[in-house]
């Protein structure tokens, strides 16, 4: 029987998420967690992320929102999946735009340009459908997240990556907020560089042919996980092309029609 249909046992689920922790407080990536929790045993890997997150809210971290990944139908085949996931956002993730990220802040950094949506009423209770989700949404903004792997090499299944809090590094959000009645996320074209170079282009229809649409997945699943998306949050609702890695000193500029521009840069040295 493959390792995904055995169950998963407490003792298993706690050791992956202290291999993973020990890869945030070391500052070293760690061999994948599947040999503990199988590639794609769903209840199991969010089980993980979950006793991270509050291992984080114990030590003093504020949850800021979510983070949806796997929206593109191409990196799903690619992990052999069906679905996207998610992961926390916490208050030291987040960085202002133009901000000068430090170069140990995310282990093996990549980046992709999204629209991110900042809500301003819960959304727990409802048939969480299309327009409720709309309703809710205060205004979207251009933003760029730094997915980073705990997992050396990147080397991830579906399960490694979800408990690996879905490979969430840091966000940067843009200065424009505009209301959905003034935008069209579907329509939305992306543009990314890094350091002058165009490395990612992409539109709203990349992510799951709606950005609104992988807002209604999210809060859907949140709530069925028991701790539903709340007001103020931010929802970084999926990349619009592909991810790019950077290297230290790198600049990152990305434009989405609509919303303006949102840029960030990563130290070329680690801070004395």
């Amino acid at each position: 029987m493959p390792q995904n249909h055995l169950p998963v046992g407490d003792d298993s689920i706690a050791a992956a998420a202290a291999r993973l922790l020990e890869a945030t407080a070391g500052g070293t990536p760690v061999p994948p967690v599947r040999d503990l929790i199988g590639r794609d045993d769903v209840k199991a890997a969010y089980a993980v992320q979950q006793r991270i997150t509050a291992e984080r809210i114990t030590a003093g971290a504020v949850v800021t929102g979510r983070k949806i990944g796997l929206t593109s139908t191409a990196v799903q085949r690619q992990l052999g999946v069906d679905q996207p996931d998610f992961g926390v956002l916490f208050d030291d993730m987040a960085y202002a735009d133009g901000s000068v990220v430090p170069v140990d802040a995310v282990l093996q950094p990549r980046v992709e340009a999204e629209i991110a949506f900042v809500l301003g009423a819960d959304l727990a209770e409802g048939p969480l459908d299309a327009a409720q989700v709309r309703a809710a949404i205060t205004h979207a903004v251009a933003a760029i997240e730094i997915c980073g792997s705990r997992v050396a090499d990147w080397d991830i299944s579906f399960g490694d990556t979800v408990a690996d809090n879905a490979s969430a590094g840091a966000y940067v959000l843009g200065s424009r907020h505009v209301p959905l009645t003034g935008f069209d996320p579907v329509a939305a074209e992306m543009t990314m560089a890094v350091d002058g170079e165009t490395v990612s282009t992409g539109t709203g229809a990349a992510c799951l042919g709606d950005p609104v649409d992988a807002v209604v997945w999210l809060a859907r699943q949140a709530r069925e996980l028991g701790d539903p998306l709340r007001a103020g949050q931010v929802v970084l609702s999926g990349a619009l092309g592909p991810m790019r890695p950077v290297t230290p000193g790198t600049t990152v500029h990305a434009t989405v029609t609509g919303l303006g521009t949102v840029s960030v840069s990563f130290s070329a040295s680690t801070p004395a």
